[in-house]
C-alpha cells in the first residue's frame, strides 16, 4: 500500500486520484500529469495505488473530485460501499476511457454510477474523428471536430447521459462492418446521486493527452464535475 498526500498549503477543495489495475492504460503517468494540474488549481491531492482506501468512510466523505484510473480488476463489496457513500454524500467524480469505465466488469452498480461500459474497440489503435455536439456546454465550448490516433471505444452507454461529444463507426476496422454508421458517445456527463460525474472514452495512454483537445477536456470535466467555473487553457484555432 502506497498512499502520497500532496504538500500544499491550499486546501480549498480536495481531490483524490486512485490509479492501478491493467498497466497498458499507463495509470500512473496519467495521474502524474492530472495530479499536479489539480494541485496548480488550489486543490489538495491524495493520490493512491490501492482502492482500500475507498473503505475508509471517514476520510473518503472528505474529498470533493474522485478521479478513477483503474482498468480491470475486481471491486470488493467494501471498497465499493465504500466508494459507493461518498459519492451519494457530495464527492463528485471525473475520468476517461478504460480507467473509468472498464475498471469492474462485474459490478454494475459501478456502472449505472459511470453510465457505461466498453465493449470494444475494432482495429485497436486507429485514427478516428470526434465530433462536438454540444458546442455550448463549458465542457466543449470553443472546441471543433478533431481527430484521434488511439482505440475507438464502442460502449455501451445509459440514455440518461448528457451527451456533448460523439464518434461514428466506419465499420472498416476489426472486420466488424455491421456496426458502419454507429454514433457513440465520446464525451458525457450525468448524476448520481446529487453528485456530478463527468467522462471521456479519449485517453488510451498518457500519450493520447498530446492532443489539446483530450487534454482540456479532461481538465473542463474536472472543474465541472467539482462546480467550478470552467476557465479554458485552449479553444480550437
Amino acid at each position: 500500500m502506497a498512499v502520497k498526500k500532496a504538500t500544499t498549503e491550499r486546501s480549498q477543495k480536495a481531490a483524490l486520484i486512485v490509479w492501478g489495475g491493467w498497466d497498458g492504460h499507463t495509470p500512473k503517468a496519467c495521474a502524474d500529469i492530472f495530479g499536479p494540474w489539480l494541485e496548480a488549481k488550489g486543490f489538495r491531492v491524495v493520490v493512491s495505488d490501492t482502492l482500500d482506501i475507498y473503505t475508509n468512510k471517514r476520510r473518503m466523505r472528505k474529498f470533493d473530485l474522485i478521479v478513477p484510473i483503474w482498468t480491470m480488476g475486481e471491486i470488493t463489496g467494501p471498497q465499493w460501499q465504500g466508494l459507493r457513500d461518498a459519492v451519494l454524500s457530495g464527492a463528485n467524480v471525473a475520468g476517461w476511457h478504460g480507467g473509468m469505465c472498464d475498471s469492474f466488469r462485474q459490478n454494475t452498480e459501478y456502472q449505472f454510477m459511470t453510465g457505461g461500459q466498453w465493449v470494444v474497440h475494432p482495429g485497436n489503435i486507429i485514427r478516428y474523428k470526434v465530433n462536438v455536439t454540444n458546442q455550448k456546454d463549458p465542457i466543449t465550448k470553443g472546441l471543433q471536430d478533431f481527430w484521434m490516433t488511439s482505440e475507438q471505444y464502442y460502449m455501451h452507454t445509459d440514455p440518461g447521459n448528457e451527451v456533448l461529444a460523439t464518434t461514428t463507426f466506419s465499420g472498416r476496422h476489426g472486420d466488424v462492418p455491421w456496426i458502419k454508421g454507429t454514433v457513440m458517445p465520446v464525451i458525457w456527463k450525468r448524476r448520481y446521486g446529487t453528485s456530478r460525474v463527468f467522462y471521456t472514452s479519449l485517453g488510451h495512454v498518457a500519450a493520447d493527452f498530446d492532443v489539446p483537445e483530450a487534454l482540456e477536456i479532461v481538465k473542463r470535466g474536472m472543474q465541472w464535475a467539482v462546480g467550478e467555473k470552467v476557465v479554458p487553457e485552449y479553444v480550437s484555432g
